[in-house]
C-alpha cells in the first residue's frame, strides 16, 4: 500500500458551526455569510491520525494540571525531527516555548528593539508581521523580494535593529536556497541587526526544494528561529509554539519574560502531546498530505494556465497557499513591483471589482493580495479535498473572466 492510500484526504469535513475561523467567520473579513472560503492558513484535513491517537490517550488520563515543556519527550522529539527531516544536529539547550509563534516575535521584538526602530521584512508580507510589528510602535521597513541591493540599504540604516525572515516565504511559498540564507545572515551580522527566521512553513516543502534551518546559518549573530508543528499537521487550535534563541544571555531573557511579565510558565499540555506525535510518529502523513496538496497545486496550474495561458503559473516551492499574480491580465492597475514576481501594474480591472464578482456571484472568498502588500494578487488556500480546490478554481476563471 502507498503511503498516501492509507489517509483520506477526499473526504469533506464540514467545519461550519465548529467555531472555524475560516469557515464561520467569513462574513468578518468578506462582509457575507455562506461563502466558500479559501482564506486563512489552516487546511480542511483531520490532523495525523497519530496525533489524534495521542491526543486520546492524554484525555482518557483525565488531569489535565499544570505541565512543562522542559522535559526530555519534547526535546527529544524535536531534535530528533530536525535529524531526520532536516539532517540537522541542533541544541536543545537554545529551545524555547510559547503560545504562538506570533506571539514569539512580539517579545522577541520588545527585547530588540525600541518604540520608533526599523523592522526589515521582505514584501510581499504576511499580515501577522506588519499587525505586530507596527503595533508595538515600530516601522516596517518592505523590501521586495529577492532584491540583495534593498535588503543591504535597509539593514544599514542606522535605526534598522531587526530583520525578521519568513522561510519559506508566506504568501509566496519561496524556499531559501543556504547560499541566500548565508548572504542574508552576513549582511545582518555585518550591519549588526538581529534576525527572526519564522519557519513554521519549512515542513511543506514540496519535492525538488529543500528547507535549511536558520540554526544552521546563524553562528555567532544576535537570532532566534520561531516555528510550530501546528502549521504542517493542522492544529493551530491547540496553541503551542517553540523556537531556538542562539545567545544565551537573549534566551534567558526570553524565557524570563514569559514565565513572569507574560504569566506563561505552562504550555498547554494538548499542545505539547500533538508536537510530540507528530515528530515521531507523523512523518508518513505529513508527506501523504503534501504530496495531495501537491496535486491540488498542479491542478490550480493546469485549470489556470489553461485559461489563460498568459499567466504561466507555477505552483509554490512551499506550502498550500497558492499565489497568484492577475496583473498580466490587467487585474489591479498600478500594482507595482513588489509583489513577488509578474510584471508592472498595467491599465485594467481593480482588484475591488474582482473581489465583487468573486464574493456576490462566485460566492468565494479568496484573499486579495492587498492584504499582503500587493494589489493584483491573489492567495488561494488548497489545503483542502480536491473538489473544494475544482469548485474553488472554476469559480476564479469565471470571475476573471467576468471582469476582463
Amino acid at each position: 500500500m502507498s503511503t498516501s492510500a492509507r489517509y483520506d484526504f477526499d473526504t469533506v469535513i464540514d467545519r461550519r458551526g465548529t467555531w472555524c475561523v475560516q469557515w464561520d467567520g467569513v462574513a468578518d473579513r468578506f462582509g457575507v455569510d455562506g461563502l466558500l472560503p479559501f482564506t486563512i492558513s489552516d487546511m480542511d484535513f483531520a490532523t495525523a491520525p497519530e496525533v489524534l491517537t495521542a491526543l486520546r490517550a492524554r484525555l482518557d488520563h483525565g488531569v489535565l494540571g499544570y505541565t512543562t515543556w522542559q522535559q526530555d519527550d519534547f526535546r527529544s522529539a524535536v531534535a530528533h525531527w530536525y535529524a531526520t527531516r532536516y539532517g540537522t544536529e541542533v541544541d536543545t539547550g537554545r529551545l524555547v516555548y510559547g503560545p504562538s509563534v506570533l506571539s514569539q516575535l512580539s517579545q522577541l521584538l520588545q527585547m530588540w528593539t525600541a518604540e520608533g526602530d526599523g523592522v526589515v521584512v521582505h514584501t510581499p508580507t504576511y499580515d501577522g508581521f506588519r499587525k505586530a510589528v507596527t503595533g508595538l510602535g515600530r516601522e516596517l521597513r518592505g523590501v521586495p523580494l529577492g532584491d540583495a541591493e534593498a535588503l543591504e540599504r535597509e539593514l544599514a540604516r542606522a535605526d534598522a535593529k531587526v530583520f525578521v525572515l519568513c522561510s519559506p516565504h508566506n504568501p509566496t511559498g519561496r524556499v531559501w536556497t543556504e547560499d541566500e540564507l548565508r548572504e542574508m545572515g552576513a549582511l545582518a551580522r555585518r550591519h549588526g541587526v538581529a534576525v527572526i527566521s519564522d519557519e513554521i512553513h519549512a515542513d511543506f516543502v514540496h519535492d525538488g526544494y529543500r528547507h535549511v534551518p536558520w540554526t544552521r546559518i546563524g553562528g555567532d549573530g544576535r537570532w532566534a528561529v520561531i516555528t510550530s508543528g501546528s502549521k504542517a499537521f493542522n492544529f493551530p487550535a491547540l496553541t503551542g509554539s517553540y523556537g531556538f534563541i542562539g545567545d544565551p544571555a537573549d534566551r534567558a531573557e526570553f524565557l524570563r519574560r514569559m514565565e513572569t511579565a507574560e504569566g506563561l510558565a505552562s504550555p498547554a499540555v494538548l499542545s505539547l502531546t500533538a508536537h510530540i506525535a507528530a515528530y515521531r510518529d507523523g512523518a508518513a502523513w505529513l508527506d501523504a498530505a503534501r504530496s495531495y496538496v501537491a496535486g491540488n497545486l498542479a491542478l490550480i496550474a493546469e485549470r489556470l494556465n489553461g485559461a489563460f495561458p498568459e499567466l504561466a503559473w507555477q505552483p509554490p516551492q512551499a506550502g498550500y497557499l497558492a499565489w497568484i499574480d492577475l496583473r498580466p491580465l490587467g487585474v489591479g492597475a498600478g500594482a507595482g513591483t513588489d509583489g513577488g514576481g509578474g510584471v508592472d501594474g498595467v491599465d485594467g480591472v481593480d482588484d475591488e471589482a474582482l473581489q465583487r464578482v468573486l464574493i456576490e456571484r462566485e460566492k468565494v472568498a479568496i484573499m486579495p493580495g492587498a492584504v499582503y502588500g500587493a494589489p493584483g494578487f491573489l492567495r488561494l488556500n488548497a489545503g483542502c479535498p480536491r473538489s473544494k480546490v475544482v469548485a474553488g478554481v472554476e469559480a476564479l476563471v469565471r470571475g476573471v473572466g467576468g471582469v476582463r
